[in-house]
């Protein structure tokens, strides 16, 4: 029977961590602030803002929300953001995305300060993860290295496998792995003999999006299993990527849904924002 990896409990960890470090910076008169730009009224864009400003509160950070009507156009949300750019006592500047169609993500993205960029999306926070000398990783991905640390899983040398290839999750996860020599496979909509690929892997990431997608017949028996996902199965019961209640026998680890790799990620994001006030402060 696998081991679960608790989410609730590692963030639980990486916050207390956030909150002693916030204090001693605030000693030396430099308080973090994180700034959250929503546009429009998506109903999860908000529930994911108001955890956000709830951790800046418990970690103790200044937070400011700016919450945009859906009519907003490019013009006034670039003009934002070069203000907050500009704005010292703002050290990140994360835009709630999706945002409505009419505007442009890639150019609202790349208009961030990549100092003050704490979701790590700017092109070149970007590279810096590819070449391995970064300062900011993306939230979900980096929760889950802080997962597998917490548990002294050793990554070097193990089949790796990640089912998912977006910017955010994908992609950054596949290269963390890299980073500390795992030996990493990325899957995708495309890939022949998904299976079979799936069931060589010690370590599996479900990052696809698609309820319980991931059955026991393609999980080695004994593999790390990390679900990203985070759905609504046929009876509007939240689910992950993965089958839980048939892979769990199989797996030594697994992450739950919910309670597993959400809350890391805005606890990955606090990290984020104190690493950034640092950096501005040379602290």
């Amino acid at each position: 029977m696998a081991k679960l990896i608790s989410g609730k409990e590692v963030s639980a960890k990486v916050r207390a961590q956030v909150r002693e470090e916030c204090e001693g910076l605030k000693a030396k008169g430099i308080c973090p602030g994180l700034a959250v730009i929503i546009v429009g009224n998506d109903p999860a864009s908000r529930v994911y803002v108001n955890n956000k400003k709830k951790a800046c509160a418990e970690v103790g950070f200044v937070s400011e929300e700016y919450a945009l009507p859906e009519e907003t156009t490019q013009e006034e949300l670039l003009e934002l953001i070069r203000t907050l750019n500009n704005k010292p006592e703002i050290n990140g500047i994360l835009c709630q995305l999706p945002l409505p169609a009419h505007l442009d993500e890639k150019e609202v993205i790349n208009a961030i300060d990549p100092i003050k960029d704490v979701d790590a999306f700017h092109p070149s926070n970007v590279g810096r993860i590819m070449i391995g000398d970064y300062h900011f990783l993306p939230c979900t991905p980096a929760g889950v290295m802080e997962m597998i640390h917490n548990e002294n899983i050793d990554v070097s040398g193990k089949n790796c496998v990640v089912i998912g290839r977006s910017n955010i999750v994908g992609k950054p996860m596949a290269m963390l792995l890299l980073h500390e020599n795992g030996t990493v496979t990325i899957c995708h909509s495309r890939t022949k003999n998904l299976k079979e690929i799936c069931a060589c892997a010690d370590i599996l990431v479900a990052a696809v999006g698609r309820p319980k997608f991931v059955t026991a017949d393609m999980v080695k028996p004994g593999a790390v299993v990390l679900d990203v996902g985070i759905n609504r199965d046929e009876n509007g019961k939240l689910c992950g990527d993965v089958d839980f209640e048939n892979v769990e026998p199989k797996a030594s680890y697994i992450t739950p849904v919910p309670g597993g790799v959400g809350p890391m990620t805005i606890a990955m994001l606090m990290k984020n924002t104190l690493m950034a006030a640092k950096l501005q402060a040379n602290a």
